[in-house]
């Protein structure tokens, strides 16, 4: 009884439906750097917003627009783009994690408890907040693309990096992880290639550009990104 009403109160003050949920940055970091203490390093919990850090010489981009990452579960959208934004000197902020700082419970609970369309709202309300901040890197969620709305928050916006892998690589960086709702089937491995192919057009559209992670270490992948980045030019 306690726990249900706890998780209620939880996803009401996520709604917004409760007069102390803001939309406050340093309230949400606090609250993200409160749940990477109480998990513990062995959990491999991230912040879902770092500090901006100083650019290293060269190294910032042309154009203050938000960069976005899309892709799917395992493109190391949060990996890549946590690395790409301290190379930047840019505040990193992983959609996912923000939208469980908020609501206080974890993306897993809401799919149990609100199911995939409950889910979705919350994370279009996160990405209209975030997706309007100027010099971000925003991770967002795999399945971010799948409404029209976002996918204009996102086009309009911003520059979308599609980070793009096979789905036998994906499977491969995911099979371990239990933290993936839409995973949880008798075949996962099917299950993946499945969503690839339905939203593999949809990353494709809104991107401006597509980047293929491969297996090439982080740094590497990071500083060929940047290269792309610089090149680009930024609709105003």
């Amino acid at each position: 009884m306690f726990y249900a009403a706890r998780l209620c109160n939880c996803l009401m003050q996520c709604s917004g439906l409760k007069q102390e949920c803001k939309w406050d940055n340093t309230q949400m970091n606090d609250s993200l750097r409160s749940r990477e203490q109480d998990a513990g390093q062995a959990t491999g919990a991230q912040g879902g917003a770092a500090p901006a850090c100083a650019a290293g010489p060269g190294m910032s981009l042309p154009y203050d627009k938000p960069v976005f990452l899309v892709g799917m579960m395992g493109a190391g959208k949060t990996t890549i783009g946590r690395a790409l934004a301290k190379a930047l000197g840019r505040e990193f902020v992983d959609l996912d994690l923000a939208l469980e700082a908020r609501c206080g419970v974890r993306v897993a609970l809401i799919f149990e408890i609100e199911g995939e369309a409950g889910f979705r709202r919350r994370e279009t309300q996160m990405l209209d907040h975030y997706s309007r901040q100027p010099g971000i890197v925003l991770a967002t969620g795999g399945g971010a693309v799948l409404a029209d709305e976002n996918r204009r928050y996102l086009k309009e916006r911003g520059v979308v990096v599609y980070l793009q892998a096979e789905a036998a690589e994906l499977y491969r960086r995911v099979a371990r992880d239990r933290n993936r709702p839409l995973l949880q089937t008798a075949d996962p491995k099917a299950r993946l290639a499945e969503l690839l192919e339905q939203r593999h057009p949809l990353y494709k559209e809104v991107a401006s550009l597509t980047f293929e992670t491969g297996d090439m270490p982080v740094q590497q992948a990071v500083r060929s990104l940047i290269a792309l980045l610089k090149n680009h030019e930024a609709k105003p």
